[in-house]
């Protein structure tokens, strides 16, 4: 097929490639540089893109016979990680343009049709996994770590039937439920840790922690409107979540004494570093990552918390974000460049879990709307200082790895060509 008659095809495949990339979470600037690396491959340098998060416009051509094409289908999200790498090994080859864009196209279809290659109960045991290493995070108690388990089988099961009518609402209801369960045991049996950290590390996969902090890189990047749109979108998402835990506190009829957050005592030093680990593995069950990915995972998790931990010995809590970000970033974006490696979503994604803004959003956010505004702002002006810390994290990262491998790009491409060997002279 000759390159004229490939362009119409070309023109879809962008614009649907660049869909499931916001789908996955990329932020905006990184998706433009992608599509722009894409239609150079196949030797078109006539494309202009404009992507937002629910939207993507591409125009091709010159000023005389340029077409638009608009896609404005509300993209859903890839769920699991075994789609997102699927993805975006199809997004290296078609910078490489070694995909033709038709097979991209169906190739594309089938990404978004794969079934789990994991099986019900072992995704649900996943969640578990996941739940109890977020909780020895937040609330490293024996208590508070076995209700996170069940509750954790709770969400899980109930994450099970994906029904398109109820998506958008499912958070509220897992939260309410979650929220009724702690609540009532607590206030019937008068036993219980902390019922706000409790109840959180299994609705940690409906936090938008990720989703606030790429909304800040955004904005930082001058990408105003997806920035913006991110920022509400994940604040209402906040508010929901807190809608649900404010709902099962009236209805069992608590206290707002209990919709504060106390921390208990934690184990010991080593309880975060076990939850870690528990994050990786969770991530492998329920989110189905592939298995080569998993090691690189679990690397970032550990760069994560261990800059996180060291920021906020020396800088203080409120700055612990900054280190893990700059400590994670420039680890992932290496472990991208790779071949053996995995694209950096994967492993992004779990890491904004861990450094967790998104918890301490929703406390502040719950403590708010009930009668302790007080205890409400302080945690929503930490929850700020905490993502934009991160963002700044990832934003400084970002800049120093690429300085430093375009560095050692020019001092590579400027050394003399090697000697031949004295046995082949």
């Amino acid at each position: 097929m000759r390159v004229e008659d490939e362009l119409p095809y070309l023109r879809e495949f962008v614009v649907r490639i660049g869909g499931a990339m916001v789908a996955s979470g990329d932020s905006i600037d990184s998706i433009q540089r992608t599509l722009h690396r894409i239609v150079r491959a196949y030797g078109r340098d006539d494309f202009e893109f404009f992507v937002l998060p629910t939207g993507l416009f591409v125009e091709s051509g010159t000023a005389d016979s340029a077409r638009v094409l608009l896609s404005s289908d509300r993209m859903r999200s890839l769920p699991r990680f075994d789609q997102i790498s699927a993805l975006y090994d199809l997004v290296s080859r078609a910078e490489a343009a070694s995909v033709t864009p038709t097979a991209g196209l169906a190739e594309l279809v089938e990404i978004s049709e794969l079934p789990p290659p994991r099986g019900r109960i072992v995704r649900v045991a996943g969640h578990a996994v996941l739940t109890a290493g977020l909780a020895l995070l937040l609330q490293p108690t024996l208590g508070g770590l076995g209700a996170a388990i069940a509750l954790g089988v709770v969400v899980g099961l109930m994450k099970l039937p994906r029904l398109a009518t109820l998506e958008l609402i499912f958070p509220v209801v897992a939260a309410f439920a979650v929220a009724l369960i702690v609540f009532a045991f607590t206030h019937w049996t008068g036993v219980g840790d902390n019922p706000m950290r409790v109840l959180i590390a299994p609705l940690a996969t409906f936090l938008p922690g990720g989703l606030l902090t790429i909304a800040t890189v955004e904005l930082a990047a001058g990408e105003v409107i997806a920035g913006s749109s991110r920022l509400v979108n994940g604040v209402v998402q906040l508010g929901l979540l807190a809608f649900g835990i404010i709902a099962a506190a009236s209805l069992v009829g608590i206290g707002d004494d209990a919709l504060v957050d106390d921390p208990f005592s934690r184990l010991g030093w080593w309880a975060p570093w076990v939850g870690v680990v528990l994050i990786a593995l969770g991530d492998y069950l329920h989110f189905s990552a592939p298995t080569r990915a998993v090691p690189w995972i679990l690397l970032v998790l550990l760069a994560a918390y261990g800059g996180q931990t060291l920021g906020g010995a020396v800088f203080g809590a409120e700055l612990s974000g900054f280190f893990g970000g700059l400590a994670m970033t420039p680890l992932v974006l290496w472990i991208d460049s790779r071949s053996y490696g995995t694209p950096s979503m994967v492993t992004f994604l779990p890491a904004f879990w861990l450094l967790v803004p998104g918890a301490l959003g929703l406390i502040g956010i719950t403590e708010l709307v009930s009668e302790n505004q007080q205890l409400g702002g302080e945690d929503l002006r930490n929850t700020a200082t905490t993502i934009a810390s991160i963002a700044l994290g990832v934003l400084i990262g970002s800049a120093a790895y690429k300085t430093a491998t375009a560095g050692v790009h020019r001092v590579v491409t400027t050394l003399p060509p090697p000697l031949t060997p004295w046995r082949n002279r």
